[in-house]
Parts: structure tokens; C-alpha cells; sequence
């Protein structure tokens, strides 16, 4: 796989990204470190995760090398570099956005991190592929207050981060079915 060249691969590469299971198993990783082959470890640490839901996304963690386990070793999954870069980038997009109430004052880590790439997402189609350093382009918030002119600058850094990310890995696998009905490419809104 290649990384993600065109406005329409960056957007279904974040989309991709934007799965809650995704982003919950790549940050509670960063935040807690790897987990251990213990039974039931793995659904215990997401209980709030449907075992389809869970499932889904250690196939879209392998599928992008965002995380690793080792047959022989205690661990059963660790974050390889490329998923430690991409909770850097979840981390930046949630702070963007608890910073300018996005989408609202009050919302999880997890909704903050999908609207803000959802965001991110649409700059790219508007503006083409972005160079890490190209200016957000005053895009309305959907289904929340209008984005200030300092909101929308400060959209810049997770830009860059995730521009950044999405040009040293892989690309989003093509579609492909999973056990539970979606699609790698679909959306999953947080819980």
C-alpha cells in the first residue's frame, strides 16, 4: 500500500480513522500501554464495545499496522510506531476541539476526535490535498456554532499532524466487507 496522494484517498483514509472502537483502542493504548494476554483482558479493558465493534477495529489496527502482539510474548497488543504517531494525532485533534467547544462544550474524547476529522476531512475535498502548512478553509461546523477565525487558523495543527501521518504510512484498504456489515470505509458515530 501507498500513502494516501489524492483529496478522495485522504478522505476515506479519515473516515476510515474515524471508527470509535479505532479511536478509543488506539488511545487507550497510548494512555494505558499494552495489553496482556490475560483472558478476558481485551474485552474487560472495552466493555462499553460490542465484540463486533471491538472486533472491527483490531481488523482496521492490523490493517493500517497500527498495533502489534507477539505470539511468544506477555503482550497481546502493543502500539507499533505508526499507531503511537496516530494517537498523537487523535490527541491533537481532541485538545483542537476541547479547546473551541467542538462540536459542544461537553462532548467525549471520542466524538471530539470524529467531528474534528470529519472537519479536516471536508478542508481536504475543498481545498485538495493539504501540504501540512495549507490554511483551513472556513468551513461551516455542521450540526454545531459557527467556527471562529481563530478556530478555524488554529485548525492548522491537527491538519499538519494528520497530513504529516497520512504521508509516511499506508493507504486505507479498499473496501472490504467485515463480519458485522460495514464496510472499512463507513463511518461508525460515538456512542
Amino acid at each position: 500500500m501507498t500513502s494516501a496522494t489524492t483529496p478522495h484517498d485522504s478522505g476515506r483514509m479519515i473516515r476510515a480513522l474515524s471508527l470509535p472502537g479505532l479511536i478509543r483502542l488506539v488511545s487507550d493504548l497510548d494512555d494505558h500501554g499494552p495489553l496482556s494476554r490475560r483472558r478476558g483482558s481485551l474485552q474487560a479493558a472495552f466493555d462499553d464495545l460490542t465484540a463486533d465493534q471491538l472486533r472491527l477495529a483490531l481488523d482496521r489496527a492490523r490493517a493500517f499496522g497500527l498495533v502489534h502482539g507477539d505470539a511468544d510474548e506477555r503482550v497481546r497488543y502493543r502500539l507499533t510506531p505508526r499507531g503511537e504517531g496516530l494517537a498523537d494525532v487523535y490527541d491533537t485533534a481532541a485538545r483542537w476541539a476541547r479547546t473551541h467547544q467542538y462540536p459542544q462544550k461537553e462532548s467525549d474524547f471520542v466524538t471530539r476526535v470524529q467531528r474534528t476529522l470529519t472537519l479536516l476531512s471536508q478542508t481536504l475535498a475543498t481545498t485538495g490535498y493539504a501540504s501540512g502548512t495549507g490554511e483551513a478553509c472556513g468551513l461551516p461546523a455542521s450540526g454545531s456554532a459557527p467556527l471562529s477565525h481563530s478556530a478555524m487558523a488554529d485548525l492548522n495543527g491537527p491538519q499538519s499532524a494528520l497530513t504529516a501521518w497520512l504521508q509516511t504510512g499506508p493507504s486505507a484498504p479498499q473496501r472490504t466487507k467485515t463480519s458485522c456489515r460495514q464496510t472499512v470505509d463507513e463511518m461508525e458515530p460515538a456512542a
